[in-house]
């Protein structure tokens, strides 16, 4: 028999027709509140035994017997609910920001430090440099590093447009395992598939982590797939485009990666949350760490 919601209960809709969340108007809701039905957005579901329930419910007790911290308010991932759920987003993209800055200040030097390089030396008649050499700490840096503005500009774009709702959805511990291991995943296919001395930089293997993250989350949570779908069908196309300069390797191993944790992060079993979802996470680091392993083999 269909339910109908309690009197009283918001029903204001969004302007395509969509319920609106109650604690942010506006803003699409496409689950309700298993205690009180009203709707509520992925930043305001909290993880119930059954279902989902708004942050007020969860404050006013569940009536289930259980002590105080089994009602703390949790994200759709089991993470904590926090007072700034963009706070790790913004350290990141201030983190580009920053590399971004200096590299303005100190030019190409800074680049050839820190960008992703196989094996190659960075001068004519200098020394062979890059990660065969020993220089792991490449994969990470040029994460960082943009050398352009229109490619910080297009990459922090997608860091605050995806970043800010998988952080809240996911919390921030998960959301920074995400994005830093499908940026690493981006790096590693980039040195395994890649010239050598080819040079590559820039956060867009994390931005496609997140991308596919998205799609995982979004589908998890019943949402319209078109738009993200729509969205990454241009990034794919962006990336193997006919003119080339753009390093697709990056795009591709951050996509698989964001994927595959997002999967074990959103779908995992309450009863072993933490353990399926850092064990995911560990899977494909340690996959990220094999590739670098056998790349670095082959060039030394």
């Amino acid at each position: 028999m269909d339910r109908q919601p309690p009197e009283g209960s918001d029903q204001s809709a969004a302007a395509d027709g969509s319920l609106s969340c109650y604690r942010h108007p506006g803003r699409e809701a496409n689950i309700r509140c298993a205690r009180c039905e009203r709707p509520i957005c992925p930043e305001c579901m909290i993880d119930a035994s059954v279902g989902f329930q708004c942050p007020d419910c969860v404050r006013q007790g569940s009536g289930t017997g259980h002590g105080p911290a089994a009602n703390q308010p949790r994200t759709v991932a089991g993470g904590s609910i926090t007072a700034d759920p963009r706070l790790v987003t913004k350290i990141l993209l201030g983190i580009n920001v920053v590399v971004y800055l200096a590299v303005l200040a100190k030019g190409t030097a800074l680049v050839d430090d820190l960008m992703l390089l196989g094996r190659a030396p960075t001068y004519y008649g200098g020394p062979p440099e890059g990660v065969a050499e020993g220089q792991w700490y490449r994969l990470v840096t040029s994460m960082f590093l943009h050398q352009e503005m229109w490619h910080i500009a297009f990459n922090m774009l997608g860091l605050w447009w995806l970043g800010g709702p998988l952080e809240a959805a996911l919390g921030r511990a998960r959301y920074l395992t995400l994005y830093l291991v499908s940026g690493l995943a981006g790096s590693a296919l980039t040195y395994w598939l890649s010239a050598p001395q080819q040079g590559s930089l820039g956060a867009s293997g994390a931005i496609f982590g997140l991308l596919g993250a998205t799609a995982v989350l979004m589908r998890r949570l019943n949402y319209d797939m078109r738009p993200v779908f729509a969205l990454l069908a241009v990034n794919l196309v962006i990336t193997f485009n006919p003119w080339g300069g753009i390093a697709w390797q990056a795009h591709v191993g951050g996509l698989v990666a964001g994927t595959l944790i997002a999967i074990g992060m959103v779908h995992a079993p309450r009863e072993r949350r933490a353990l399926v979802q850092y064990g995911t996470s560990a899977l494909v680091l340690a996959a990220v760490i094999l590739v670098v392993a056998i790349r670095t083999a082959a060039l030394t």
